[in-house]
């Protein structure tokens, strides 16, 4: 899962996602202040910081990192979520999946970011048109999600890419 924007990582391990709106642009860019973007680098530093903590660093009030905080939240330009390790849960098999398309590529990865198992839907330049990532319990399982991805209008090939091992992920490239 090398691909969520802006996890940040929790001091025991534990990763966080700080992610912008589940991928999705909502219209006009938001501009960070220096401040702001202080928060988000602490967040993504260590995603249980307490406000005091933060506003200590951050030379801001513990009232008011909380409010600045919640306005990042509500804008969609972070979220603070707990990031697990698939196979931990039972979940044997990730893969990345490679999608050659015809007609309205927005409408096919709209299509595919409603299945449950797609943790993630990118429109790409290059030799695919959409690539998705795909976690799901074992090889069974992934058949019958390659079959509904397959199903979909449009969808004229995919390549799947199985992950063996995962080596590195991280998402501290901070703000800017």
């Amino acid at each position: 899962m090398a691909h969520a924007p802006g996890t940040v990582h929790a001091s025991d391990g534990r990763r966080r996602r700080a992610s912008g709106n589940s991928g999705a642009t909502t219209g006009q860019p938001i501009v960070l202040d220096s401040t702001a973007k202080q928060i988000i680098e602490q967040l993504q530093q260590d995603g249980r910081r307490s406000y005091a903590a933060i506003g200590k660093a951050v030379g801001l009030s513990e009232a008011a990192v909380r409010q600045r905080v919640q306005r990042l939240l509500e804008t969609g330009v972070m979220q603070i979520v707990a990031v697990t390790d698939p196979l931990t849960l039972g979940f044997r098999r990730q893969t990345m999946i490679g999608i050659r398309c015809e007609g309205d590529l927005e409408r096919v990865a709209e299509h595919l970011a409603v299945l449950d198992e797609i943790d993630y839907v990118v429109i790409t330049a290059g030799s695919f048109d959409l690539l998705i990532e795909v976690v799901c319990e074992d090889d069974d399982h992934l058949l019958e999600i390659l079959s509904r991805v397959r199903a979909v209008p449009s969808v004229t090939s995919t390549e799947t890419f199985v992950y063996l091992k995962l080596r590195k992920q991280t998402y501290s490239w901070g703000t800017r």
